[in-house]
């Protein structure tokens, strides 16, 4: 079926079953909406309004509407303990929608720490007006004066306790119609009830159980599946489809606009078949740089899309879907349902423009998964850095001058959303650029030393697809500092904690340091240590520590590991983690997410690896990109410092910072050896004991 870009941009309605390396959620509507939730279409959307937030029901349960969502952090939960604690009723009495642009506010992508930090603060203090609002409305029906009343279990009442008026009696079902008071008093700490608990998440039972519904478990009437055929090499153009090839897969179709081809067809296998069989000729490429040398679901209408996808920003990406396909942004809708987790951001978008594109082209629901060679090849990657370190050193070992030179390459100024894939092989216009996020950030010391000069050498492009990979840049650049000053410490023979704690002018950055050293049992004395150099297996211990964006979340971390010296196996056996990320919502919560931190940044510095040859990435599989196994999972302990007074600094990033550095440190005290480049795989390991560049 070839369809001519004219064509194609003259169709009519589109339907979009957007699923990509994500999951989906149930027929209608999935864990993370209801199943009437279209009963609230044409609520306020804007973020300063209160019903834009909330709405109290007849029955006295309440619904939370919230433009971020949860990406697996434990945001379900904590969300509703933020509304439950400003209006006192019980979490289990709170519904949820989230990321649903025709139902929730924009309050910007989840990304950068600051699902709780910023959109739970902006949901805390929409409910703290709420609850004002609630008790004016309730002073004249109980003949008192607002000193005179209090909220409790979802009832205003009197202070004496001789009468009540309900929240469903005074305003339920109806719109409380007041603008978002940034003033409006929130609850005092020493009064709270459900935030500081640990209170189990409702999305884990189904989760654990097999229950749970993701994005690819979507279903529609008259659903068709579909693969896209991507090219050999990064920019060829597609010449020609041999549709004879997948005649004999009955109902399979070849969709084709320029050089965007897929296939779709009324079973998935089918659909798997066909691309399999799929003969297409293409021609031409950009040649990539040597890798070697390079441092670092839906409806039919006619007027309109409905686009189900586990994006990190619906909001955002609405505008970029209805650009792509040619409608009014008011008419794009887009809904977030489950996936299988993001680390910054994944191909969840593109695979929702390629659902898009195939659903426009046959006029039916499109159902688009990619595969794990998919995602590998060609979703959006880290982007590459490298870092440039000196420092000059007194007799005393004190720091007298600290640079910093980072390449870095540059990020789009004000690009929209990253370029989709299949809009650029069909040829559809599109802003293009690149995104990194802020990665410069933590390229200089935590610590107060005289004469810090710290910049960033931009490089104005990247082989590949660059996106915010989790705590953008900040691995890299905690990573070269904190090994950095470990070599230092080294130099002046002095202990690593001892020589920051000198130097650390931050008594929260202190504690978290002393608090992990305590953890650990810390002893001590320079690295490295004092070791028989011919020892089969060499064991060491290192620390790192981040103040994460110098302004937020403080995190330090220990770990003890073992070197065969032999294979250059590297084994961690144990990592203690301090962390003070303020305001603990829910603490079990900000234990997982600093686990979680903690092993997949663990991954990446032992495992991940992206390569590619002059036409495309060549690690593709589990096997060429392997990541962290069950055995090699070391001991975890985690300290969480609680501060109920102060302001909520995030959890989703920063315990990632500090991990590939404690690494490094650890190994550095094991062999005397220290590892400049990530991942330490044992080839490199084995190459730098050997005295070799790695």
């Amino acid at each position: 079926m070839r369809v001519s870009r004219r064509e194609f941009l003259k169709a009519g309605g589109v339907l979009v079953v957007g699923a990509g390396l994500v999951d989906l959620a149930s027929s209608s509507a999935g864990a993370q909406t209801l199943p009437n939730a279209d009963r609230f279409l044409g609520k306020p959307l804007a973020a300063d309004q209160v019903d834009s937030f909330l709405a109290i029901h007849a029955d006295g349960s309440l619904t939370v509407f919230s433009g971020k969502v949860d990406m697996g952090t434990g945001g379900r939960i904590a969300m509703r303990q933020i509304v439950a604690e400003e209006l006192d009723v019980q979490p289990d009495r709170i519904a949820m929608i989230e990321g649903d642009t025709a139902l929730t506010p924009d309050q910007g992508s989840t990304a950068g720490s600051y699902g709780i930090a910023r959109g739970g603060m902006q949901l805390r203090q929409a409910a703290a007006t709420a609850r004002r609002a609630l008790l004016a409305l309730a002073a004249p029906r109980l003949g008192r004066g607002l000193d005179d009343l209090e909220v409790a279990d979802g009832v205003v009442r009197t202070k004496d306790g001789r009468a009540s008026v309900s929240y469903a009696e005074l305003i339920g079902d109806r719109a409380l119609g007041v603008a978002v008071d940034p003033k409006a008093p929130v609850k005092d700490p020493q009064r709270f009830r459900f935030i500081g608990k640990s209170l189990a998440r409702p999305d884990v039972p189904a989760k654990v159980t097999g229950r749970h519904k993701y994005l690819h478990d979507l279903t529609l009437p008259g659903m068709l599946h579909a693969r896209v055929l991507r090219p050999p090499a990064l920019g060829a153009t597609l010449r020609s489809v041999d549709e004879s090839s997948i005649k004999t897969i009955s109902g399979a179709r070849v969709v084709r606009v320029e050089s965007f081809v897929g296939v779709v067809a009324e079973r998935e296998w089918d659909a798997v078949r066909a691309s399999g069989l799929l003969r297409a000729e293409w021609t031409g490429g950009t040649p990539l740089t040597d890798h070697a040398t390079l441092f670092g679901v839906a409806d039919v209408r006619a007027d309109r899309a409905t686009i189900w996808t586990s994006s990190q920003g619906t909001h955002r990406y609405r505008a970029a879907f209805a650009r792509v396909l040619t409608l009014p942004a008011e008419r794009v809708r887009v809904i977030y349902l489950d996936g299988a987790g993001s680390y910054g951001q994944n191909g969840a978008e593109d695979a929702a423009c390629d659902a898009a594109l195939l659903s426009r082209a046959v006029g039916r629901p499109v159902r688009v998964q990619w595969s794990r060679q998919d995602e590998h090849g060609w979703d959006p990657k880290g982007p590459p850095q490298l870092l440039q370190l000196r420092a000059a050193v007194d007799e005393r070992g004190e720091v007298a001058a600290w640079e910093t030179r980072a390449w870095l390459p540059v990020s789009t100024a004000n690009l929209p959303n990253l370029p989709f894939l299949a809009a650029d092989a069909a040829r559809i216009a599109q802003p293009q650029g690149r995104a990194t996020g802020l990665i410069y950030q933590n390229i200089d010391p935590p610590y107060q030393y005289p004469n810090v000069d710290a910049a960033v050498r931009w490089i104005p492009d990247a082989p590949l697809r660059t996106s915010p990979i989790r705590a953008p840049g900040k691995i890299a650049n905690s990573f070269a500092v904190e090994s950095f000053v470990d070599e230092i410490a080294a130099l002046a023979g002095i202990d690593p904690v001892a020589f920051r704690l000198r130097h650390l002018g931050n008594p929260r950055g202190a504690e978290v340091l002393r608090r992990a050293a305590a953890r650990m049992g810390w002893q001590a004395r320079p690295s490295p240590r004092t070791a028989a150099p011919k020892a089969p297996v060499a064991t060491g211990r290192g620390i790192a520590y981040v103040h994460y964006k110098h302004d937020e979340t403080l995190v330090a971390i220990g770990m003890e590991v073992e070197v065969e010296r032999a294979s250059g196996r590297i084994r961690v056996t144990r990592i203690v983690c301090a962390h003070d990320c303020g305001l603990m919502i829910n603490p079990g919560c900000v234990q997982a997410q600093v686990e979680g931190n903690i092993l997949q940044t663990l991954s990446r510095a032992l495992h991940e690896e992206i390569v590619y040859d002059r036409d495309r990435v060549t690690t593709v599989d589990w096997q060429s990109y392997p990541i962290l196994t069950f055995p090699e999972v070391p001991a975890v302990e985690v300290e969480l410092l609680q501060r109920l007074d102060a302001p909520p600094l995030g959890a989703g990033e920063a315990a990632s910072a500090p991990v590939a550095a404690a690494l490094s440190n650890a190994v550095f005290d094991a062999t005397g050896v220290r590892l400049r480049t990530v991942p330490f795989r044992p080839e490199r390991v084995r190459a730098a004991l050997a005295g070799r560049p790695s």
